[in-house]
């Protein structure tokens, strides 16, 4: 059976300048910087876009993450998730007329009117609650033959590894109480063989858990106007302090800081 996965979009929006490092990039993501600034640096030369310009990250890519909101006085951007299914979709569609095209890593987009156009449209299906999953996949689709064309062409997964799919377990509900007996139960298997599947990747059940309710944490505070303890709750913290405590031991500056005017 074929894993599905489909889009989503969000709206980052902060008055503060934050540094955000190793982001790891779990899904092929656009992401259209409206106002401030965004600089990423992936171990080359630092990339930065203005007001104005997207960029396409690719999963399994990594990047240090600059929001900032001068000139403008808050960074705003508009993000599209693809989805496995739409960029799966696509390639039967149209990767024949795309052969040798791959794009790794990121891909900076010139976003001029039809395919800014084309992102609003398909954002909007995305949030719309009265429109079908088969137009939001053909918006989506929309937006990805107009990337195709300007050079950006993402590869289809071939399947999910084991990481991959308790982080999506996770995702689904940071705030359920998630233990090794849980977590394996959900994926239909044991909890020595599920050890055993993240051992593999030098990972263990507690630290994939711990690093999905922060990545959470980070999307709701720069999404949202919650407050911090409720954002808490939600990806699973009992308390104000220790989610707290984890963020800043990750980031380097405590979630209250993105709540500053």
């Amino acid at each position: 059976m074929e894993e599905r996965s489909f889009p989503v979009s969000c709206f980052i929006s902060s008055r503060v300048r934050h540094r955000v490092a190793t982001v790891a990039i779990r899904e092929d993501v656009l992401i259209l910087v409206r106002s401030g600034v965004k600089t990423l640096n992936g171990g080359g030369l630092p990339i930065t876009l203005k007001a104005g310009t997207a960029v396409v990250l690719v999963r399994g890519s990594q990047w240090d993450v600059v929001n900032d909101p001068a000139p403008d006085g808050r960074y705003e951007a508009l993000v599209l998730q693809f989805g496995d299914t739409a960029i799966r979709d696509f390639q039967r569609a149209h990767g024949g007329d795309f052969d040798g095209r791959r794009t790794d890593g990121c891909f900076v987009a010139t976003p001029d009117g039809p395919l800014a156009d084309a992102i609003a449209r398909a954002t909007r299906s995305i949030e719309a609650q009265d429109v079908s999953e088969r137009l939001r996949q053909h918006r989506v689709a929309e937006v990805l033959l107009m990337l195709a064309e300007q050079g950006c062409v993402l590869e289809p997964r071939e399947a999910l590894s084991w990481p991959d799919r308790v982080r999506r377990l996770i995702a689904n509900r940071p705030h359920a109480d998630w233990t090794a007996e849980t977590t394996a139960q959900a994926c239909h298997t044991s909890a020595s063989t599920l050890h055993r599947r993240l051992a593999e990747h030098d990972l263990t059940i507690g630290s994939v858990i711990r690093e999905i309710r922060l990545e959470t944490g980070m999307l709701l505070l720069q999404t949202t106007q919650l407050p911090v303890g409720e954002v808490a709750q939600r990806c699973g913290y009992d308390s104000h302090s220790r989610f707290s405590a984890a963020f800043k031991s990750r980031y380097g500056f405590l979630p209250s800081y993105l709540r500053s005017v």
